[in-house]
């Protein structure tokens, strides 16, 4: 089953990448961007630090890291997907940054020595692993001590009513939007699947802690539509 995920979520984002980004604002409604912004400030990144961005896609975040480390500090982006990592080259290009390294990996066994970086990020990424608890351990072994994960992800609303409106748009109307502007009403249908299936956010909290994380911490974004959770590797 693992396996199957691992090449469906291959096959889905090698598909729409060319998209990705305009599909991302149209479906969120451009709040991905404030969200992340408000993720940002909580993290409060230090200057010179090392950081990751897991399954960093199209680069959004990697960049906004690159930019919070400065000059001196050093940023890595992993994902899977050689197509999605393509526009985060492009972007890049578009930059005076030289402190970004793009590298084609696998979030479940994570190319990197323990204890690395000062910071892990995941964003909208970890409901499309095989097995969301591998990628948590991976990303708190090459944390450094005293270093922070930050995983910033679509969750399950509890709402009446809002709840109802909000899973009809995510079965209905989205893989319709992905037809409409994207030509692909099979890959958003199943991005859709991936998000009913994600834990929800006490759930997440749960397999922080499994994976070694201490003093996990989750905030709610519109309704509980998405949710950052934040951990941090023990010290000793």
């Amino acid at each position: 089953m693992n396996e199957e995920k691992h090449e469906k979520v291959h096959e889905v984002f090698q598909a729409i990448y060319k998209k990705y980004d305009f599909m991302n604002s149209l479906i969120s409604f451009n709040t991905h961007k404030s969200w992340r912004r408000k993720v940002m400030e909580r993290m409060h990144v230090k200057q010179d630090a090392a950081a990751l961005d897991v399954c960093c896609g199209t680069g959004d975040w990697t960049l906004a890291l690159a930019n919070a480390v400065g000059k001196k500090g050093r940023v890595t982006g992993l994902d899977f997907s050689e197509n999605m990592l393509k526009v985060a080259e492009m972007k890049l290009h578009e930059t005076p940054l030289e402190n970004v390294k793009l590298i084609n990996g696998d979030a479940m066994a994570l190319p990197f020595a323990d204890n690395t970086f000062d910071y892990v990020t995941i964003g909208f990424g970890l409901r499309n692993v095989p097995d969301y608890l591998t990628v948590l351990k991976e990303m708190q072994r090459v944390l450094k001590p005293g270093g922070m994960a930050v995983c910033l992800e679509t969750s399950q609303p509890t709402l009446p009513v809002y709840t109802q409106v909000y899973f009809f748009y995510f079965r209905y109307i989205m893989p319709l939007l992905g037809k409409m502007f994207a030509g692909s009403y099979k890959e958003y249908a199943w991005l859709n699947e991936s998000t009913r299936n994600f834990p929800d956010k006490e759930t997440l909290v749960k397999l922080f802690k499994q994976a070694g994380f201490q003093n996990v911490e989750f905030r709610s974004f519109m309704g509980g539509i998405a949710a950052v959770h934040e951990g941090y590797k023990p010290r000793a």
